[in-house]
């Protein structure tokens, strides 16, 4: 299936249904006075993020989505009915923003949210509002409000802790295939990643953080270049980015840190707070390189690029040292989660004194 991260979609929510102009009409009841009812809410349009669901490709050709009416008002004090809802379901992570002028209306960031996305209209009053003392038969009422139309555009940015940076053919799928349970298609030739992967790494018991694996970028992706410039915004909610460099590439002329400084280079134009975010270079296919040269070409490398933060070197392939490197990625996200929301209270029922 193709990975749908955008679609435009117009959505209407349902009109109200007018008031009623009524008189009761019974045996010996010669005035009866107004029965007229209101008429019905227009349905509503709710968005709900469905936790199920990873890519938007069932808006691509359902593009517009309507609400019923309110049903109108009748007589002997009858109302109408409410228009029925519609529930579209969403990927987590989707933005809502308005198609017209750009701006944000909604975010889905927890399974099961659920948000309103257009209003139906309110239901006309029937003259039986209208009755008073001095005005004992009132023949006035008001038509239904009409619900609320918009265009919008859904943008699907995928919620993980951890963003896989690199050229492509740098062995970032290999690695998220090694660490996690995510199968993306593996090749010896480039731009084999041609859609988004997630995949949950699991350390422990309930200990687990989920990397994304995006196609790879080249020089000139923040301009349109490749493929990997279409994903760039699915790492802008990631904690973490790894860097993963191909320190034995296939062409003896490519010089690693030149491509190195390339994806940074891009990262920068593309979004400065991307550019801002933890980042630590990942050096990959060490199996490729002869073991009495790894500790100088790794020196080399750092040395050269002039990189002052974390160092990992690991054999995707082998699987050798990606064991140190996820334990200390679940280290660092859950010290990020306890500086954004503290730590959780205690249970009081599993206090010392509770036990004693």
């Amino acid at each position: 299936m193709k990975f749908v991260d955008e679609a435009l979609i117009d959505v209407a929510a349902g009109d109200g249904g007018n008031g009623c102009v009524s008189f009761r009409h019974e045996k010996y009841k010669e005035f009866g006075g107004p029965d007229g009812g209101d008429g019905g809410r227009g349905g509503h349009v709710y968005a709900v993020a469905d936790a199920n669901l990873n890519t938007l490709v069932d808006y691509r050709y359902a593009r517009r989505h309507e609400a019923k009416r309110g049903q109108h008002g009748m007589g002997s004090d009858r109302f109408g009915a409410a228009g029925e809802d519609v529930t579209l379901k969403m990927p987590v992570g989707t933005l809502i923003c308005d198609a017209q002028t750009g701006e944000v209306l909604h975010e889905l960031l927890r399974p099961g949210e659920k948000i309103m996305i257009a209003k139906g209209g309110e239901g006309g009053h029937g003259n039986l509002r209208f009755k008073s003392a001095i005005n004992r038969a009132p023949r006035q009422k008001t038509p239904g409000k009409p619900g609320e139309q918009k265009s919008l555009k859904l943008e699907l940015k995928v919620l993980a802790d951890v963003g896989l940076l690199g050229m492509p053919n740098a062995g970032k799928s290999t690695f998220i295939a090694a660490v996690s349970n995510a199968r993306p298609k593996i090749a010896d030739y480039p731009f084999t990643t041609l859609y988004p992967n997630l995949g949950v790494v699991r350390v422990g018991p309930q200990q687990s953080f989920v990397v994304a694996d995006i196609p790879g970028l080249i020089e000139g992706a923040s301009e349109g270049a490749g493929l990997g410039h279409q994903f760039l915004r699915h790492l802008q909610r990631t904690r973490l980015l790894l860097h993963i460099v191909d320190l034995a590439p296939f062409d003896e002329e490519t010089d690693p840190v030149e491509q190195a400084r390339a994806i940074v280079q891009e990262l920068k134009k593309y979004d400065q707070a991307l550019y801002e975010k933890p980042r630590w270079l990942v050096l990959n296919k060490l199996d490729m390189v002869p073991p009495q040269e790894r500790a100088a070409r790794v020196q080399d490398f750092v040395r050269r690029l002039r990189w002052k933060g974390p160092v990992y070197e690991i054999s995707a392939l082998t699987r050798e040292g990606c064991q140190p490197l996820i334990h200390a990625i679940y280290e660092h996200i859950r010290g990020a989660q306890q500086a954004e929301c503290g730590d959780a209270p205690a249970d009081p029922r599993f206090a010392p004194e509770a036990q004693e």
